[in-house]
């Protein structure tokens, strides 16, 4: 399981499941937002990569993220 901006690296190298992220600097925030909004980016995108890990998966996947 890969968090990565660039999706297409991690296909590239063989990640099999995928989760994007906000940028390379700051994959999981984005300084410019309140505290309050970077706490929410994080626990969406930390909830999306666990069930990322527990999904039977048969391919390469890369799992949606809504913020």
């Amino acid at each position: 399981m890969q968090m990565a901006n660039l999706i297409p690296v991690a296909k590239s190298v063989g990640a099999n499941r995928m989760v994007p992220t906000i940028s390379i600097p700051y994959p999981l925030g984005d300084p410019a937002t309140s505290k309050e909004q970077q706490f929410k980016l994080r626990y969406h995108r930390v909830g999306v990569a666990l069930d990322a890990l527990t999904t039977d998966i048969q391919e390469q996947t890369v799992f949606k993220v809504k913020i």
